[in-house]
């Protein structure tokens, strides 16, 4: 394959096919870290697409990166490809359970509140200064928040403060793109903001 078609190939990766998506069951992607993050996404945990491709909220209709365009979290619309761009933001991407399922609905409570200990231990490591939760009723099982809704939670994980988001899966029809962006568009300013120093 020549140079040049290899860079088209990268820019715009071949679908998977039907039987490597079906592959995919129980598969990992590695998170996506890097130095001071302003907030670190986490999503419940990877579709069976995305363990396909490799890339975090890969799969077609989940609303992900146009969110997080439309938030103002990026200057440009990124495909899930680009993925690796974000820490370069201040922006990472995890998973509050590793393993992929066709249907977050698969995971079991106690598969749910294991992740929460994990992704506690992460933050608690790793420090960015939010946390974003992707899915009201996978925060509330993993972190035993039975009463958590969408927005800034009173309760820190791993010292850092936590911000529960609308899962951006396109079967989510109770958030439009609008909404979501709304939601985003609120952590944004949150993370953006200077932040407050202590009285002297």
């Amino acid at each position: 394959m020549r140079r040049a078609d290899r860079r088209r190939r990268a820019a715009h990766p071949v679908k998977p096919s039907a039987a490597e998506v079906a592959a995919a069951v129980g598969r990992t992607i590695p998170d996506l870290i890097g130095p001071d993050l302003r907030v670190l996404f986490s999503g419940i945990n990877p579709s069976l697409y995305s363990a396909a491709t490799g890339h975090h909220f890969a799969r077609p209709g989940n609303r992900f990166w146009p969110t997080l365009h439309g938030a103002g979290f990026t200057d440009r619309l990124l495909r899930p490809a680009e993925q690796h761009l974000l820490p370069a933001l201040g922006l990472g991407i995890t998973n509050v359970v590793a393993r992929a399922t066709a249907r977050a609905d698969e995971l079991s409570p106690g598969e749910l509140t294991a992740g929460g200990q994990v992704l506690t231990a992460l933050v608690r490591r790793e420090q960015p200064r939010f946390l974003a939760v992707l899915g009201v009723t996978a925060y509330r099982t993993a972190f035993a928040r039975p009463r958590a809704r969408i927005g800034p939670q009173p309760d820190e994980v791993g010292g850092v403060p936590v911000w529960v988001l609308p899962n951006p899966s396109g079967l989510n029809a109770h958030f439009q793109l609008p909404d979501l962006i709304r939601e985003f568009t609120a952590l944004r300013e949150a993370a953006t903001a200077p932040r407050s120093r202590p009285a002297p």
